[in-house]
């Protein structure tokens, strides 16, 4: 065995150690690592599901608002969710009470 053969293998397992240090830094310890991006993975699908659950509130919100600018409906839903009343007006609040007992 002569010393340039000798050298070429201590050279590949230099490479080789540095390959798997610079894989493992990679793979586990970098701030762009393989966990970081499942974590980010998994955050950017919850908030595509939090977008969509908006979008329907939005989507509601406006039908909701189109239906409030009419006068009528606006003394309704005042009348049905916060109890308003005219003058000269008795409001009597009637509780059901369910007969199943429980």
């Amino acid at each position: 065995m002569n010393l340039k053969s000798v050298f070429n293998n201590i050279y590949r397992y230099i490479y080789l150690v540095i390959f798997i240090v610079f894989l493992i830094w990679m793979v586990f310890l970098d701030t762009h690592s393989l966990k970081i991006h499942n974590e980010l993975d998994r955050e950017v699908e919850k908030l595509e599901i939090q977008k969509k659950e908006l979008e329907k509130l939005i989507k509601e919100d406006n039908k909701n608002i189109k239906y409030l600018k009419n006068t009528d409906s606006l003394e309704r839903f005042a009348r049905e969710k916060y109890g308003h009343k005219k003058e000269n007006e008795t409001i009597f609040y009637i509780e059901y009470k369910d007969s199943v007992q429980q």
